[in-house]
């Protein structure tokens, strides 16, 4: 079984991969964990430190061959506002929750949360079921793929 140790952010690499890893946006944080690949091989992950993988990342195998993680797709809400102004605030009150959010111009998507589609409908937004890969922003805790959440008073 071949292990991965190191890898590179999307974009770095250009030579096609040799294969793919699909994983949701909730299992894309990783440090030591078992994938299983497309073509059905396995490949054991093993980094120092735990890494957010976005979609596109490649993963470098011993023999120097490189795998690609791809975000799958997951069943999402697309929030869509009257304009600017209106999607600003419908991003503040997500935020103001701790939701992910992946924020486009003109759309934010969200996992779906009936409680939390109702407020949004509240607010005025237009929320449609989608099914896509999620890739939400980085909160401004993350830091080198891990997660901090330390409030010093």
């Amino acid at each position: 079984m071949q292990h991965i140790r190191s890898y590179h952010p999307a974009g770095v690499i250009t030579d096609p991969p040799v294969d793919v890893v699909t994983l949701p946006h909730d299992l894309r944080h990783l440090r030591r964990k078992l994938l299983h690949l497309s073509n059905g091989d396995m490949v054991m992950l093993d980094l120092k430190d735990a890494v957010l993988f976005h979609h596109g990342d490649r993963l470098v195998l011993d023999n120097g061959d490189t795998v690609e993680v791809r975000a799958a797709p997951e069943k999402l809400f697309e929030v869509k506002a009257r304009d600017t102004l209106h999607l600003i605030e419908l991003a503040w009150h997500l935020g103001n929750r701790h939701l992910s959010a992946q924020i486009e111009e003109g759309r934010i998507l969200i996992l779906r949360d009936h409680v939390i589609r109702s407020m949004l409908e509240g607010l005025g937004a237009i929320v449609t079921e989608v099914e896509e890969p999620f890739q939400p922003a980085r909160g401004a805790y993350h830091s080198h793929g891990g997660h901090s959440h330390d409030h010093h008073d």
